[in-house]
């Protein structure tokens, strides 16, 4: 039980709720994103250390909007510390991350980041397994969740038909009525897909999304990356070749925290130095 002392500080007659403050500080960035030079992500001499170990080293990194773009790397090569840094989960101790012209991703906050149109999806799905698709979907939906808000909304035919429209993305209109928790390795991986889509990001970030799948989601996942790109800017970082080859048309190489080469799958698996540090196993 709280104590008394605790129970006055909550309900003192002066304090206001964040939920209850109009544009407090839960309300979705308005800033617009400038890709007038038709890049939405500038990743520029940025360092990361851990420990005295540089996790990133000097990394420069670009994205243009709309592409699909892949980077591997063996392990410790920076490549989770990387996107750490765009979603602001880890500050850089030099160098620049912007999103778009004007976007300073290393002053803004994980929420900001996120509000802001940057999406992550981890390595292990993330979602509500015993709610349904559609009630994943609907929980994940970019709009206002102040307490109050919340408590009295009803969906609208605009936001129903979303709905739709990424459970039909996700090829999981068959599955839209049931409980996550019966979907497979595959389906829950691209609900959560869906449910970053609900959030209506610009970029994408996906971490290694066909670990543990079957060949033929595996098939589906790189149908569906591949259906977002255009309309998203999609990073994928992943270590299967065959699957990288089958989505990309550039792959980013790192290495000890930079960019080792970077080019077409073809051109990456020739390259002398990717095939000694990576390829060559």
């Amino acid at each position: 039980m709280p104590s008394k002392s605790k129970f006055k500080e909550v309900m003192r007659r002066d304090r206001v709720f964040d939920f209850m403050v109009p544009g407090g500080r839960h309300a979705v960035i308005a800033k617009q994103l400038d890709i007038s030079h038709d890049i939405v992500l500038y990743v520029e001499g940025i360092s990361v250390s851990f420990d005295g170990f540089k996790a990133l080293n000097d990394l420069n990194l670009y994205i243009n909007n709309g592409e699909l773009r892949c980077i591997i790397g063996p392990n410790g090569a920076g490549k989770t510390t990387m996107m750490d840094v765009i979603t602001g989960k880890t500050k850089p101790d030099a160098g620049t991350a912007f999103f778009g012209q004007t976007m300073d991703l290393t002053a803004m906050s994980e929420y900001e980041i996120a509000a802001a149109g940057i999406g992550r999806k981890f390595q292990k799905p993330t979602i509500f397994p015993e709610h349904t698709v559609f009630e994943n979907l609907e929980l994940a939906m970019h709009c206002d969740k102040r307490v109050w808000t919340t408590l009295f909304a009803r969906l609208s035919s605009a936001q129903q038909d979303r709905i739709l429209e990424i459970v039909d993305t996700i090829m999981l209109a068959a599955q839209i009525n049931l409980q996550a928790k019966n979907l497979s390795h595959g389906q829950k991986q691209w609900l959560e897909i869906g449910m970053l889509l609900m959030q209506n990001p610009q970029l994408l970030l996906v971490d290694e999304p066909i670990a543990g799948m079957t060949q033929q989601e595996t098939e589906r996942t790189a149908e569906l990356l591949t259906s977002l790109a255009g309309q998203h800017s999609v990073v994928v970082v992943e270590h299967d070749m065959e699957f990288v080859r089958s989505i990309a048309k550039t792959v980013t190489v790192l290495h000890e925290g930079h960019v080792l080469a970077e080019g077409s799958m073809d051109e990456v698996q020739n390259n002398q130095q990717v095939i000694e540090v990576y390829l060559g196993e």
